[in-house]
């Protein structure tokens, strides 16, 4: 019997996917697996019972990814499960940005005592007067689950998009639009897009990119959306840019007392995710990838792990092991499985960065004691009997 801990409230829609070999537990140190949404965890200890984490969503700032690497603990996100709501919302930041819908709303709200409204409105709407999306130019930086479905979409609205991604998967080059045009240069969105929106994760290389330098290569009057990370842009930066004319609006997800209420900012307050489906899709992505790495050892989406998948346990046993991307220990691993008259019938690894790990399939079950020999090897960090 498996258990889990939540850490937030998590969709049932996604918790009824446990099979019956799995309860919730509320005693954090009970349990096999966590699901978490937005807890911060970086002060919490953790049990060595715990195996993994599940992230209900794609960002990882509030789980300590090494700390957890260091101890064996597989952290899991959800890519791709809440790119339909961020798109969406993505619209409807470039709509407020052309349209002055919150003025119109605002002005009508003000004068909702006037009998005369409906002909004064024909009056004061010059002043809310708009541009349409069609025909302006959407510059997409960052080509994943999210920027692709922005690209496509702005293609159907008319819109000329260029697409900016270095890095771009195999996957998402053949998902995207060919009406999108992918450019090798990001510079070249700064100096000709009127609408720039950003779809990368928050690393070292990309924290602040949205700087004065990038500013100061934009179009007059560009409007800039970052519904991804509040990092990635430098708001001191956007917001001079905004009192010189530069920048018409910023639209943001991540208001803070820099941003909150300042002219030309438009915030929302983390909305993001925030739909019923996204949040069940998260919750089932996450449900599923805990599953999997719990009973077949598989990992997917992982964040400070590679991803390994050898499919579900056929054999008599399988080991996980999670160690350090250093030499010679896949040949340690078999020394000893051998030694104990254990044949290894299939063995996949993987490394990524400082972490590896290893799947290894045998023909007759693994004793505690080539347990624990396995566990005594330098630089393994842990190892886990699948089976």
């Amino acid at each position: 019997m498996f258990k889990y801990h939540t850490l937030n409230a998590i969709s049932p829609k996604g918790l009824v996917k446990f099979s019956n070999n799995y309860e919730q537990t509320d005693d954090a140190n009970d349990a096999d697996a966590f699901i978490v949404r937005s807890a911060k965890l970086h002060d919490m200890e953790f049990s060595d019972k715990l195996s993994c984490i599940a992230r209900a969503g794609a960002g990882v700032n509030n789980i300590p990814l090494d700390k957890c690497a260091d101890k064996g603990i597989v952290v899991f996100n959800t890519p791709g499960a809440n790119a339909n709501a961020v798109k969406e919302l993505v619209f409807t930041g470039m709509l407020l940005a052309s349209r002055d819908i919150l003025g119109s709303v605002n002005w009508v709200n003000e004068n909702k005592d006037d009998a005369d409204i409906s002909k004064d409105m024909e009056k004061a709407k010059k002043q809310f007067a708009g541009r349409e999306l069609a025909g302006k130019k959407l510059g997409v930086i960052g080509l994943g689950a999210i920027g692709q479905r922005v690209a496509n979409t702005a293609t159907h609205l008319g819109m000329d998009v260029l697409g900016y991604d270095p890095y771009i998967s195999v996957n998402a080059a053949w998902n995207l639009s060919r009406n999108v045009k992918h450019i090798a240069n990001v510079d070249d969105i700064y100096r000709e897009c009127d609408f720039i929106t950003i779809h990368v994760p928050l690393l070292d290389s990309t924290k602040g990119m949205i700087n004065a330098d990038a500013v100061s290569k934009m179009k007059q009057g560009v409007v800039i959306l970052n519904y991804a990370r509040d990092l990635l842009v430098d708001e001191k930066a956007v917001l001079d840019g905004i009192k010189l004319g530069k920048i018409k609006h910023y639209m943001t997800d991540f208001p803070n007392p820099a941003t909150a209420g300042q002219p030309g900012v438009i915030a929302t307050s983390h909305l993001g995710a925030s739909t019923a489906e996204a949040e069940e899709n998260c919750a089932m992505m996450a449900v599923d990838e805990i599953m999997d790495y719990l009973e077949n050892g598989n990992i997917r989406h992982s964040v400070n792990y590679p991803d390994c998948d050898m499919g579900p346990v056929t054999s008599k046993g399988r080991l996980a092991v999670l160690h350090y991307n250093k030499s010679g220990l896949i040949a340690k691993y078999t020394t000893i499985l051998g030694d104990a008259n254990i044949n290894v019938s299939d063995l996949t690894n993987k490394s990524r960065g400082d972490y590896a790990y290893s799947l290894i399939d045998t023909d007759s079950e693994v004793t505690a004691d080539v347990v624990a020999k396995l566990n005594s090897i330098p630089d393994v960090i842990r190892v886990r009997v699948v089976r």
